[in-house]
């Protein structure tokens, strides 16, 4: 919508448009106009130390002329108030020179007359524009005074909820007295590596200022926060010290950052208490070094503290608390370490009970007490030093509770068995008579004798107090150094951030010792901070080489020598402390005679002599010298330190004094105020003897000014950074403003100080562009210049007469302060000119479209009325031709249907009579067909009948002759009869007990069967009742109602009856009565019942209604109830979202933490490894992540298991394995049924070596050589044969000595034995099974490449080569050889002949036992399911009971077969193992027979090659043409391949390296197909899968799993790496499920890739793997776009002005944000959409899935989103209407990339719908309750917290916007009020969705795969 604005009223009615107008007042244009401050010639400023009337008339030297054009009619000025210190005016006529008043009129309406001072004649202060109100930096207002800037904080504070705002250099904190949600770790991400004036003032921007200065400058730095108690200065260095912690990180595992934050409880628990002003005051100051290395990474932190408030310890004000440590003691006296402190409740101790307040609301002080013991263990106080501690503080508390008494004026004493006492020299472990005493005496020492005086009571009471202070301070001294001990950095420091915590200046009705050394302090600040401002302002004058004047800004030295210098304050009350009789009243009078009337800052004051005043730079402050002495000196009896010293029970007491004697504290004479400290080394020097009693000399004061020296070098050191925090009440109120205190603190802490210096100078700075860009309306065409800075230049001299009031720097322009009001004001004048032209030309251009609008009507209503005259006629012409028609075809279809009727009846009758003919034709070929069947079953009766006969005849004579046979094998038999009896009878017994257990679940199932039909019954009986009693409830409501209804009339008719029986006998007594009233009885009757059918009506309309309202709630419980099921089902979606985001965050800290562990490892290795000559290669496979994954199949659990036998200890009670019994039985099943199968091909084997030693019987004795290999081959078979047959004795050995159950037990020897004889029998056949599958390979190619040739071809051949041969004469040797090979050749062809026939027959076989291993599978896998439903006790029992059902049932069939002969039945068990025994031993020799064939055919062709290429190259052309050709075998060009890959094992770690570590994504993507790495990765594993090689196949899927997790590794940065790898990993991922041979996956398969399907190895498990490791790549590619599009997104999305001239750049103060113009180097919206391209690009490349294409393009989209908002709510400068354009015109830029890529339905622009929100919020009307109504329904994806924070930031770029009202923000919050939403308010711009990877087959066949040679691979073959 374009907006056009309309100044001044219009003349007459605009018609409706589809523009938004704005309609402005032409007198707030005037006011507007009047508020602009012009050219000012100069301004003299006072001085600070000046009154606040001063400071709010600083005066202006203005001309005439100037004065009337600024204070004119409607122009603000700010005037004094006495309330509100300000108040703002409007003046009501124009000033002129020599008027002695102003007409005003206030805001409330109210008029006045301000009089001006006759004698300075100074003018109020202007107000600023609206448009400046509100500023992140008060330097960036127009008109810099002190009215200015307390209301802008005003502003931001109550209207905005703006609690940081900058001031120059200065950051101005005021506490809210409420938690904000501002400082968050996403807070801290979103101020990380931002520069300080580009996002909103915060404690963080100070703080990342001073880290990146460090960094940059190789230069410490410091942040001093000062102010008053209770301005939050503790939380806004806590806060920073946080800061530090989380973006720094540590640099050790040690976490110095936790204990840097540790140290805040523990001495906020020992160094805050309540006071009046603040719940939690820190009642001393602080000074935090945190040490960093060269990485700038947190190593240590060191503490100084100073000025402890030790009269706290023994006395509190009204309402104030002691040191928390004292409450949180008590609070936890209950506990059963603190049992032996003897302590109490806090209103039990003289020490905390005098303030009357022990409990602070809010505040757990049993919860403190756990958070700071949990402090001091993680910064290594011990547990008993701990109790130490807690000892000395009980007695502290007991101490205060001693009490005494007075013997006389000058004595007292202490109560005897003083409980209070005795407790606390328990605690101390010190004499109670001894400390009794010297409690009431002191000793007196002089040159010649020593006196121990008695004290009074009142003295004695001041000693004891005295004690607890010194007794707190050391105590104070020693965990401040365990502290700095456990901060202590282990390596060397290479620079420190200073955080210093210390009080503002005070001022009291009272002021005395504690608050001189305050504001002593705060002198010297202040004046380090008037210097560095000054030379800030100086360096950058300096830099941008403009001149300058110098400023005279106030200097407070003459105030520091008053105090400090020789002489001065500090120096007489030393000297008067070391007097014999020095007093307050002396010390006084010296002050009064040294510097009364000799130093203007010094005064006396006029009623009172014990007082004096020194003018500080804040204010004039009262000193009261009383107790100046005492508290310098601060007095402790020698005698009571002693005692503490000599206790030997209590370690730590001793050693709080031992450090003292060492090193003096700094705390160790301190006043009974506040305790001085300097820097506390950690480790202490050590003093020389006789030092110590010297510096237990110095006074107080004498070491605070020492520390207070060695701070200011420190911080002279450093760069300073300055937090200022601002009380806004005294009485803890959330965010309300008292602007006298604001007042009072900003002269106090240099604010105004900043103020001043700066609007002396140049305040307003401009870079040549932004000036361009801002005031480009103000010139003209002619005037642009391709030099920026020339036309700036230009353009100013034109504006601006007085060159003084600006300078021309190397990139900025400075103006003097209302210099760029006064440009505001003529680029208003300027566009309010253009926008009064826009009305004329609008209006002009409405009524050309009225008249154009009108003429189109005429023309239109003329066109429409001739359409319909001519649409009339047409209409009569069409109707004339339809009539025609019509008739046309009626006669048609009378005709049509006649003729119809004719032709059914003849079609009809010759139908009949063909089907008639047909019948009778089929009845006789059917008879003929009959009597042939009848024929040929007769004659096959017959002929069967004499097969039959014959048949039973040969069978009769093969029994004769079998049963001779059996007889005489039954005598060598009888023997092993015996045996096998035996072995029977022991079967008996357990026979017997599997039937009756048989029998007894048959009965368990009937019984079970039988209860199921009774609950089948049951449930189908309750139903039918259910449904009965149903419909019988609905029955009785139906009868009841109806019977209430009869019920209702039948009492009426019965009252009826009764009465008119009584009325009968009436009218037999008096007939004339009742005709007289029969009429109207008769009248009455017929009136009731028409009011009874009247309520019989209502009734039914009653009932009606009931059941649609029955109706309608069944209706609305079935919505409700659908709508309940989507919602569940939504929430279950959530719920999978979230667990799959749980699971992937999972993953990736689990790959973070594996990357961490192997850099760790890898520094171990570097570390401890000694250098040695040469490199030591290890193997590339090992990796420390193979330990991640366990892969197994069944083949690869069955070879693992006796290893894991071996290694798990046997138990005696470890239950069975039941996967490890289920696989073992399933095994034993296959092997049963293989024994049959193999004991057919045995039978054939045997026939076939007959044959085939027939054979070479009749072949020549040239096979010599093989014999002699065959015999020793036999040998070698023999003696395998003897080793299984031992094994095969033992195993029945093992079985037939097995007399107990608990023998063949898991773990028993029979059960190992035959474990162990299993898992070797099973090794052995697996081996078989791969030789044989080799085999079938080689004898395949080796088909294709010998073709069968005739023996008369072959002789052939063997003729010419024989003649060829004789005649090379000298290659007769070679002729012979190769004679002797072709005739081997032959020989091995023909073997080959009978071993392909053989294997054929064998494939056979093996084909009938796979599918008999199949339905041996399906019945386990059933077997195994009912089992697992079963619980864990029944599941071994179960399975048993299957395995021995299924035995006994094989052994009652051969049973039942050999029951009449059982010697037949142990010949039958004992044949049994012999053939398992000789087939097996047939199986290995002929399978070695074919190895040893297969290397001979190898060696044998390689001779023949080399012997055909040496003939070739002898042989002339001639004879070449002369000779006879021979056959030659051809090679096919097209080969049929299987789409494999096979590689030599030791060759992995090449295939690895060349297609995996070394491979280049770029060339690879561009040049060959997509996903070609991973095709061959997989025909690689279908190969070694089609060998049955299950060590290859999990040693490559390992190999590449790690290669892949080495190259992200070290090229992770890299985005086309990263992509490459995750689309290769994702196709290698679909091709093993595409493959796997699951029908799920199998759907789009062809034919042909059916048949590619792996068969021996189930790799879900990897599946799985590559899953978990496409995940983390994924994470890893959203890391890496996310670190390239972060420096993008701020820059392109809010500050580049994408729409040129829409926003303006607004006056901005010191610290500038970045230019919002394009500069070179700046990124734009182009930059971020050619960025998306190239991401785009790569991923089609290299052929990444669609759908995983959507979902980084989503992520990418939400990170932008999400940084974009995150920055526009942090950024005030951003919150406007033209920004709000700028955002949605980038956001439909994005939309249009997304339309062109085809990503509309990616969900990305959904995840940029909270910043379109946020940029229709900063558009809309923010006025009525209509608005927020809008609003409200419009921001759904916005949080509340996000919604107000707009609103609040909301700043207009120029003066025609309006702000949003306080009340219409509060409104929105009611509104928003029951809104369930997240409290935060910055997005978690590291989200990352949870990734999903939809299946997505290939149509690529892998047989069409080629490799190209660019890859290296060619060691691999294509098979």
């Amino acid at each position: 919508m374009t907006s056009v604005v309309l100044l001044g009223k219009p003349e007459r009615e605009i018609p409706k448009l589809p523009y938004e107008i704005v309609y402005t007042n032409t007198r707030d244009m005037e006011i507007c106009s009047m508020e602009i401050e012009p050219i000012l010639p100069g301004k003299e400023i006072p001085a600070a130390s000046e009154s606040a009337e001063n400071l709010c008339c600083w005066r202006y030297g203005m001309e005439i002329d100037v004065l009337e054009y600024m204070y004119v009619k409607y122009a603000r000025v700010w005037i004094p108030d006495p309330e509100e210190v300000w108040k703002s005016a409007e003046l009501l006529k124009d000033y002129k020179p020599g008027d002695k008043v102003l007409q005003l009129r206030l805001e409330e309406g109210k008029d006045l007359e301000y009089s001006l001072d006759p004698k300075t004649k100074e003018l109020p202060p202007l107000r600023n524009p609206d448009i400046l109100v509100g500023e992140n930096d008060l330097t960036a207002l127009s008109y810099l005074h002190e009215p200015a800037v307390l209301h802008n904080l005003k502003v931001r504070f109550i209207d905005s909820k703006l609690i940081y705002t900058y001031c120059g250099i200065v950051l101005v904190a005021i506490n809210p007295y409420e938690q904000l949600p501002i400082y968050g770790e996403d807070i801290i991400n979103a101020y990380s590596g931002q520069n300080m004036g580009d996002m909103d003032p915060h404690i963080f921007a100070v703080a990342e200022e001073a880290y990146k200065q460090m960094a940059r400058d190789e230069r410490n730095q410091s942040i001093i926060v000062s102010g008053e108690s209770g301005a939050g200065k503790t939380v806004s260095a806590k806060y920073a010290m946080r800061y530090f912690a989380t973006v720094s990180g540590s640099a050790s595992e040690a976490n110095v950052e936790e204990k840097v934050l540790a140290s805040n409880p523990i001495m906020e628990s020992i160094g805050n208490a309540k006071t009046t002003r603040n719940d939690n005051s820190s009642r001393f100051g602080k000074y935090i070094e945190i040490g960093f290395d060269k990485r700038y990474r947190i190593i240590g932190a060191n503490m100084r503290t100073y000025l402890l408030e030790k009269s706290r310890v023994v006395f509190q004000a009204e309402e104030e608390r002691n040191y928390h440590i004292f409450y949180q003691l008590c609070a936890s006296a209950a506990l059963p370490e603190f049992k032996t402190l003897r302590l109490g409740s806090a209103n039990y101790f003289h020490y905390t009970k005098q303030g009357g307040s022990p409990v602070i609301d809010g505040v757990d002080d049993a919860k403190e007490m756990v958070n700071t013991r949990q402090a001091c263990t993680l910064l290594g106080i011990s547990d008993s030093y701990q109790m130490g501690i807690f000892r000395i503080l009980a007695g502290i508390l007991h101490l205060g509770n001693v009490e005494f008494a007075s013997r006389d004026s000058d004595s007292c004493t202490v109560p005897t068995k003083h409980e209070p006492l005795i407790i606390f020299c328990d605690l101390m472990g010190v004499e109670y008579e001894e400390m009794a005493h010297w409690l009431c005496h002191r000793k007196l020492a002089t040159a010649t004798e020593t006196y121990i005086k008695p004290i009074s009571k009142l003295h004695a009471i001041n000693a004891r107090d005295a004690l607890a202070k010194h007794i707190y301070a050391n105590l104070f001294n020693w965990i401040v150094d365990h502290v700095n001990k456990a901060l202590h950095a282990t390596v060397k420091q290479h620079s420190f951030i200073g955080v210093l915590d210390i009080y503002g200046f005070e001022t009291f009705e009272i002021n005395s010792f504690e608050q001189f050394c305050i504001n002593y302090a705060n002198e010297k600040l202040q004046q380090q901070f008037n210097m560095h401002v000054f030379k800030l302002e100086q360096e950058e004058y300096m830099k941008e080489q403009i001149p300058w004047t110098l400023i005279d800004f106030y200097d407070n030295q003459p105030c520091i020598n008053l105090i400090e210098a020789k002489m001065g304050i500090l120096d007489l009350l030393d000297e008067e402390c070391k007097m014999p009789k020095g007093s307050d009243d002396s010390w006084a009078q010296k002050l009064y005679n040294t510097h009364l009337n000799k130093c203007a800052l010094f005064e006396k004051p006029r009623l009172s002599n014990k007082a004096f005043i020194i003018k500080h730079f804040a204010d004039k402050v009262e000193y009261q010298c009383e107790g100046f002495l005492e508290k310098n000196k601060d007095t402790v009896y020698e005698e009571q330190i002693k005692v503490l010293k000599s206790s030997k029970k209590f370690k730590l007491l001793p050693e709080l004094f031992q450090d003292e004697e060492k090193v003096l504290s700094p705390t160790s004479a301190t006043p009974s105020g506040r305790v001085p400290l300097s820097r506390m080394p950690i480790k202490p020097a050590k003093a020389r003897p006789g030092q110590a009693s010297k510096e237990h000399k110095k006074t107080v004061g004498h070491q605070f000014r020492n520390s207070l020296h060695l701070l200011m070098e420190t911080l002279n050191a450093t760069t300073p950074h300055y937090v200022r925090c601002i009380k806004p009440n005294d009485f803890k109120f959330p965010f309300t403003f008292d602007e006298k205190r604001a007042v009072q603190q900003l002269r106090a802490c240099g604010v105004l100080e900043t103020i001043r210096i700066s609007a002396a100078g140049f305040p307003s700075r401009w870079t040549y562009q932004e000036f361009f860009s801002r005031y480009r309306v103000l010139m003209k065409q002619r005037d642009v210049l391709g030099d920026r800075k020339q036309t700036c230049k230009n353009v100013l001299e034109k504006l601006i007469q007085d060159k003084d009031k600006y300078q021309f720097g190397k990139t900025k322009i400075f103006f003097r302060a209302g210099q760029v009001a006064y440009l505001e004001k003529i680029r208003a004048d300027k566009l309010r000119a253009a926008c009064i032209r826009i009305q004329k030309t609008i209006r002009g251009w409405l009524m050309r479209k009225k008249y154009v609008r009108m003429r189109k009507a005429a023309i239109t209503i003329q066109r429409h009325v001739r359409g319909y005259q001519a649409r009339c006629y047409a209409k009569f012409l069409r109707r004339t031709r339809a009539a025609i028609t019509i008739q046309k075809f009626q006669r048609m279809y009378v005709v049509r249907k006649r003729y119809q009727c004719m032709r059914d009846a003849t079609i009809a009758l010759q139908a009949l009579l063909r089907g008639y003919m047909v019948r009778n034709k089929y009845q006789m070929m059917l008879r003929e067909h009959k009597s042939v069947v009848i024929q040929k079953h007769v004659r096959g009766w017959l002929a069967r009948r004499r097969y039959g006969r014959t048949l039973r005849a040969i069978v009769y004579l093969q029994c004769c002759y079998r049963r001779m046979m059996a007889k005489r094998e039954l005598k060598k038999l009888k023997i092993e009869a015996r045996s096998v009896e035996r072995y029977k009878k022991l079967h008996i017994g357990l026979e017997n007990k599997i039937m009756q257990l048989q029998r007894k679940i048959d009965e368990q199932n009937k019984e079970y069967k039988s209860l199921l039909e009774k609950m089948s019954s049951l449930e189908i009986t309750y139903s039918t009742e259910t449904e009965k009693l149903r419909s019988d409830v609905e029955r009785l409501r139906m009868s009841e109602e109806e019977a209430k209804n009869a019920t209702n009339r039948v009492i009426s008719l019965q009252e009826e009856i009764a009465k008119l029986r009584r009325e009968l006998h009436q009218t037999q007594s008096e007939k004339k009565s009742i005709e007289e009233w029969a009429d109207k009885y008769k009248h009455e009757t017929e009136q009731l019942v028409s009011e009874l059918k009247e309520q019989n009506s209502l009734l039914k309309t009653e009932k009606e209604e009931l059941n649609r309202r029955i109706h309608d709630q069944a209706r609305e419980i079935t919505e409700s109830m659908e709508k309940k099921l989507v919602e569940e089902t939504k929430q279950l979606e959530l719920d999978l979202n979230d667990e799959r985001l749980r699971y992937q965050n999972l993953l990736n800290e689990f790959s973070r933490l594996e990357e961490r562990y192997d850099d760790l490892k890898d520094e171990m290795n570097l570390m401890v490894s000694i250098p040695k000559p040469g490199h030591k290669r290890t193997d590339s496979t090992h990796s420390s992540n193979e330990s991640e994954y366990t892969f197994s199949s069944e083949i690869t659990e069955a070879e693992d298991l006796p290893l894991r036998m071996e290694q798990e200890p046997s138990e005696k009670k470890a239950p069975l394995d039941m996967s490890l019994f289920l696989k073992l039985q399933k095994r034993v099943s296959e092997l049963e049924q293989e024994k049959q199968s193999l004991q057919d091909e045995l039978d054939r084997k045997e026939e076939q070596a007959l044959r085939a030693k027939a054979k070479e019987e009749e072949r020549p004795p040239i096979r010599g050589a093989e014999l002699e290999y065959e015999s020793l081959k036999r040998q070698e078979l023999e003696s395998e044969n003897k080793k299984l047959k031992n094994e095969l004795n033992e195993l029945q050995k093992a079985l037939t000595e097995t007399r107990a159950p608990e023998v063949t037990a898991p773990g028993a020897p029979a059960y190992r034995v035959l474990l162990d004889q299993l898992t070797s029998v099973s090794e052995e056949l697996e081996v078989r099974k791969e030789e044989v599958l080799i085999l079938r390979s080689q004898l395949v190619s080796q088909k294709e490449a010998i073709q069968p040739k005739e023996d008369k071809n072959t002789m052939t051949d063997a003729t010419i080569l024989l003649e060829d041969v004789q005649k090379m004469k000298d290659k007769g040797e070679i002729a012979q050889a190769y004679i002797g090979l072709k005739e081997t050749n032959r020989l091995l062809e023909s073997q080959l002949q009978s071993q392909k026939k053989s294997h054929e027959n064998e494939l056979e076989s093996l084909r009938g036992e796979i599918q008999s291993l199949k339905e041996e599978n399906n019945r386990q896998q059933q077997l195994l399911a009912q089992n697992l439903q079963l619980p864990p006790e029944a599941r071994i029992e179960a399975s048993l009971q299957h395995e021995i059902t299924r035995l006994t049932n094989e052994n009652l069939f051969f049973e039942e077969l050999y029951a009449d002969d059982p010697k037949k039945y142990q010949l039958y068990r004992i044949s049994l193992y012999k053939r398992m025994i000789d087939l097996m031993e047939q199986l290995e020799k002929q399978d070695k027979t074919v190895r040893k064939l297969k290397k001979q055919l190898k060696v044998f062709a390689k001779k023949i090659g080399e012997l055909e290429v040496g003939q070739m190259e002898n042989i002339s052309p001639g004879q070449i043409i002369d000779e006879p050709i021979r056959p030659v075998n051809i090679p096919r060009k097209e080969k049929d391949f299987q789409g494999m890959l096979e590689y030599k094992k030791e060759d992995e770690q090449k295939l690895v390296k060349n297609l995996i570590l070394e491979l280049k994504p770029r060339g690879v993507a561009v040049n060959l197909i997509p996903g070609l790495p991973a095709y061959i990765l997989f025909m690689c594993v279908r190969h070694a899968d089609y060998l049955n090689d299950d060590q290859k196949v999990r040693s490559l899927l390992t190999s590449t799993i790690n290669g892949i997790k080495k190259v992200l590794k070290k090229r992770g940065d890299d985005f086309e790496t990263v992509s490459f790898w995750l689309s290769n990993t994702c196709r290698f991922l679909h091709c093993l499920k595409q493959y796997s041979g699951e029908e799920g996956f199998m759907k789009h398969n062809t034919p042909r890739q059916n048949e590619h399907c792996l068969t021996n190895f189930d790799l879900a498990e990897y599946r799985q793997v590559l899953s978990d490791l496409a995940i983390q790549i994924y994470q890893q590619l959203v890391r890496v776009l996310e670190n390239i599009l972060q420096p993008m997104i701020v820059s392109g999305m809010l500050e580049h002005e994408t729409i040129q001239g829409v926003s303006g750049v607004k006056p901005t103060g010191l610290r500038k944000r970045t230019s919002s113009i394009a500069d070179e180097g700046t990124y734009t919206l182009d930059s971020i959409i050619r960025q998306l391209n190239s991401f785009h690009s790569v991923m089609c490349q290299h052929g990444m899935d669609p759908e995983l294409i959507k979902q980084v393009v989503k992520q990418m989209f939400y990170i932008i989103g999400a940084v974009t908002l995150n920055n526009l709510l942090l950024r005030k400068d951003m919150c406007s209407w033209s920004k709000g354009m700028q955002i949605r015109y980038n956001v439909s830029q994005l939309e249009e990339w997304l339309r062109d890529k085809n990503l509309m339905n990616s969900g990305a622009k959904e995840t940029l719908e909270p910043l379109i929100q946020a940029a229709q919020l900063l558009q809309v009307k923010k006025k009525t309750d209509e608005d927020a109504e809008a609003i409200c329904s419009m921001c759904n994806a916005l949080t509340t917290a996000q919604i107000v924070k707009v609103l609040n930031l909301y700043t207009p770029v120029n003066e025609f916007e309006e702000r949003v009202l306080v009340s219409f923000i509060r409104t929105i919050q009611v509104r928003l009020r029951d809104r369930k939403d997240s409290p935060q308010l910055l997005m978690d711009a590291k989200h990352i969705f949870p990734v999903t990877f939809p299946f997505n087959p290939s149509s690529l066949a892998l047989e069409t795969i080629q490799i190209p040679a660019s890859l290296g691979l060619g060691f691999i073959s294509r098979v």
